[in-house]
């Protein structure tokens, strides 16, 4: 059976990811706050080897500490890069040497549309999530050579718990953004990695926005 691990797997999209999978036919771990601390690289090398190494994974933990930078202290902006980016590395990491030996695997990074068009007062977000897209494509051209598939995803505003606190003119302004007028669903983005994975053996290192924002 196919084995898939999903990190930040309790959250709206992870959770939504782990279901997909799960019904596609995969065995699939979930990896949320209190099964592991993700920001601790020792935490996540035992996490991983007691877990089978999978053929695909998720990195979908994250999360925001939005603030104008003359408000945005040190403890916040080490706090957004350590879940979104340091944790996302850790975990790829962790999994890379074995997916090599056995010449296959995938990995999946949950990017954002703030990697590439960032707004303003949210610096450590827009900076961890880019930093994705380049550990996308460094590891892509690193472990391609031997099977190893790496590919970034850019959900999109997700009706989420991650988005549902923001105030309502600021979701007003985000859905006139998009030429559709609608928001991504959890779901139609976890039913997009699953088709990313199991459809799409050939492509790696791309970045894929799944919204319909036009800039």
């Amino acid at each position: 059976m196919a084995t898939a691990i999903v990190t930040g797997g309790s959250g709206g999209l992870g959770l939504a990811v782990v279901t997909e999978l799960r019904r596609a036919g995969m065995a699939v771990s979930a990896l949320g706050r209190t099964e592991a601390d993700l920001t601790d690289p020792a935490e996540v090398q035992r996490c991983f080897a007691a877990l089978e190494v999978p053929d695909l994974l998720v990195c979908a933990a994250g999360l925001t500490r939005d603030a104008v930078v003359a408000r945005l202290n040190e403890d916040n902006w080490d706090e957004v890069l350590a879940v979104n980016l340091r944790g996302a590395f850790f975990c790829a990491r962790a999994v890379a040497g074995a997916m090599l030996k056995r010449r296959s695997g995938h990995i999946v990074f949950i990017s954002s549309h703030s990697a590439l068009h960032p707004p303003a007062g949210q610096a450590a977000y827009a900076a961890a999530k880019a930093g994705l897209l380049g550990l996308t494509r460094s590891l892509a051209k690193e472990l391609g050579p031997r099977g190893v598939r790496v590919n970034a995803v850019l959900p999109g505003f997700l009706e989420t718990p991650m988005t549902a606190g923001l105030k309502p003119e600021i979701r007003a302004a985000a859905r006139a953004a998009h030429v559709l007028g609608r928001f991504n669903q959890p779901t139609e983005v976890a039913a997009f990695i699953r088709c990313l994975h199991f459809e799409l053996a050939g492509t790696s290192g791309q970045v894929f926005n799944l919204d319909s924002r036009v800039v």
